[in-house]
């Protein structure tokens, strides 16, 4: 439960989504490489996966590496790929610690060798715990999880296993890389920027979001604080109208 007086531990978001924007122009700001920022961003990621977990967040998906990243000049992202391995390795055992299940979606058979075999491993070692589910986004792209989805039932289709008739909302939900996860109630985007990005476009459909010109590594415990009493702030009407939610 939260102890920060202005958050309402009986309104949290279930699941909250960040498009952790800004970490390269973060630092080529201090005359820095830009890799740089993106180690300087791995410190935000701890301090807002503690404090997700300590005022009760079940899910927290980060986006951490998108299938158009794949296309940054090769230096940068072998550094990312880096930079990520280094964190799996050293946070294995603050996850287990702290119960923390971590989980993945994207393309994981194009992560590097090392990475994917550091991430498997971190996955299957938490995959008993149930405090805050931590979901990494890596090599993901929202279009390319719909045509994979599309594929899925097509062939099931094909096969005779399903018709096009029974195929409904639910149906293509269970073929995403989130099925049995739910959706974000809350979107984040840090770095100034105002789009989506490519990021769990079907998942985000009555989300709530919001930005801010916070740059991901300055991205604290404060910054995430205000955007869940942002969220707290919101009415969530789900095509109904205020007066319906009030009458009950």
């Amino acid at each position: 439960m939260s102890s920060d007086p202005s958050i309402d531990p009986y309104h949290l978001p279930r699941h909250v989504a960040i498009v952790m924007d800004g970490n390269g122009r973060w630092a080529e700001k201090r005359h820095k490489p830009r890799l740089y920022g993106h180690k300087a961003g791995a410190d935000s990621v701890r301090d807002v996966v503690e404090i997700s977990r300590e005022i009760g967040i079940e899910i927290l998906t980060l986006y951490a590496f998108s299938s158009e990243n794949w296309n940054r000049p090769a230096g940068e992202v072998t550094g990312l790929m880096s930079i990520l391995q280094s964190y799996l390795t050293s946070e294995l055992s603050r996850m287990l610690k702290n119960d923390i299940r971590l989980t993945c979606i994207g393309d994981m058979s194009r992560l590097p060798d090392g990475v994917r075999m550091v991430l498997q491993d971190s996955i299957q070692k938490t995959s008993g715990n149930s405090s805050l589910i931590l979901n990494l986004a890596l090599s993901y792209g929202s279009r390319n999880e719909m045509v994979r989805a599309a594929r899925l039932l097509a062939d099931k289709c094909v096969r005779g296993e399903l018709t096009p008739e029974e195929i409904d909302i639910e149906t293509i939900s269970n073929h995403l890389y989130t099925a049995g996860i739910a959706d974000p109630d809350l979107l984040i985007r840090t770095g100034g920027e105002a789009r989506l990005s490519n990021f769990l476009l079907w998942q985000i459909s009555y989300a709530e979001i919001y930005f801010t010109d916070v740059m991901w590594p300055d991205f604290r415990k404060k910054e995430f604080l205000l955007a869940i009493a942002d969220f707290q702030s919101r009415e969530r009407r789900f095509g109904k109208t205020g007066a319906q939610l009030r009458t009950g």
